[in-house]
C-alpha cells in the first residue's frame, strides 16, 4: 500500500529536520528532507507531499528574530501556494522554530474575527521571548484540547510527554478578547499541563515560557495548519524519556496524522 508523502523543509540553520522525519517515517509515512529553495523553484513541487513539517531549530540563526528568516521566505515565495495546499487537503505542521515561522508569516495568524467584526488579516497572536527572559530546556506535559479545529488529532487522547527547547516560545495574544476567540472557535490545540493533567495556570515550570492561557499551539480555522513549541518529535520510543511511566510518546501526534491522511488515499 502507497504511503502518504511528507516534506520535512530545511533551511540554513535547520537543525530538527532529521528527528522529525524519522519520526514521520516511523509513523508509517514517506518522509524526505527538502531545501525550501527547492520547494520555491518548484523542482519540489506542493503537488508531491500530503503533509509538509516545519522543523525546529535555528533557521537562518535566528538572525532577525526566531523564526522571522524563514518566515519571510514563506511570505515572499510561498504563503499563497501552502495556503493551496492545505485547501486541497494537505496538512501543514510546525514546531518550534517551525511554528515561529508560521506565525510571522501570518499562516497562523490568529481569529478570523472578534468582537463581531472581521479580522483583516492583521496578525493578534505572536511568539516572543520566554517571560524568565532565558532558554528553557525541559521536559513538558501536553494536554490535547479535544474540542480544537485539528479533528485528525481526536485519537490522541491521552497526555504527550516531551521536551521544549527555546528562547523565544511565550504564546502571547493582542488582548483578553483574542484568547477567548481563540476558545470558542477551537484554535487552541495543546495546553501545557501538570504530571496529572491538570491546568499549569501560569505556574513555573510546568508552562515553562509564561504562555498566556497555559497555550502550547494553535491551529487555523481549518485544522489543517497546526503549530506547537514543544518538540513531539523527540518522544517516539520510551527509552528516549528521562522519567515517569511509559507512554504518553509524541509518537501519537504523527501516528493521527497518517491516519487521517493514509484514510484519503
Amino acid at each position: 500500500m502507497t504511503s502518504p508523502k511528507l516534506f520535512v523543509f530545511h533551511a540554513p540553520g535547520s537543525n530538527r529536520d532529521g528527528e522529525a522525519a524519522w519520526a514521520a517515517t516511523q509513523a508509517g509515512f514517506d518522509a524526505e528532507i527538502v531545501h525550501v529553495a527547492q520547494v520555491v523553484d518548484q523542482t519540489r513541487p506542493l503537488t508531491e507531499p500530503a503533509a509538509v513539517i516545519l522543523p525546529g531549530g535555528f533557521s537562518y540563526g535566528d538572525a532577525l528574530g526566531a523564526g522571522v528568516g524563514l518566515a519571510l521566505d514563506l511570505r515572499l515565495d510561498l504563503v499563497d501556494a501552502l495556503r493551496g495546499f492545505v485547501e486541497r487537503g494537505g496538512m501543514l505542521l510546525g514546531i518550534c522554530n517551525g511554528f515561529q515561522a508560521l506565525v510571522k508569516s501570518g499562516l497562523l495568524a490568529g481569529p478570523a474575527s472578534t468582537n463581531g467584526s472581521t479580522n483583516t488579516g492583521a496578525r493578534t497572536i505572536t511568539l516572543t521571548h520566554n517571560e524568565r527572559e532565558r532558554f528553557e530546556c525541559r521536559w513538558v506535559h501536553l494536554e490535547l484540547n479535544t474540542a480544537s479545529a485539528a479533528t485528525w488529532l481526536s485519537s490522541t487522547s491521552e497526555l504527550i510527554h516531551c521536551p521544549v527547547a527555546h528562547g523565544e516560545g511565550r504564546f502571547l495574544a493582542a488582548d483578553d478578547t483574542v484568547v477567548r476567540q481563540l476558545e470558542s472557535d477551537g484554535l487552541i490545540v495543546f495546553r501545557y499541563v501538570d504530571e496529572a493533567g491538570a491546568p499549569a495556570k501560569g505556574r513555573y515550570p510546568i508552562n515553562p515560557n509564561g504562555s498566556v492561557a497555559d497555550i502550547a499551539g494553535v491551529c487555523d480555522p481549518t485544522g489543517r495548519i497546526v503549530g506547537l513549541m514543544p518538540h513531539p518529535e523527540d518522544h517516539i520510543l520510551d527509552r528516549q524519556r528521562p522519567f515517569g511511566p511509559p507512554g504518553q510518546r509524541g509518537s501519537a501526534l504523527f501516528e493521527s496524522m497518517y491516519r487521517d491522511l493514509r484514510a484519503a488515499l
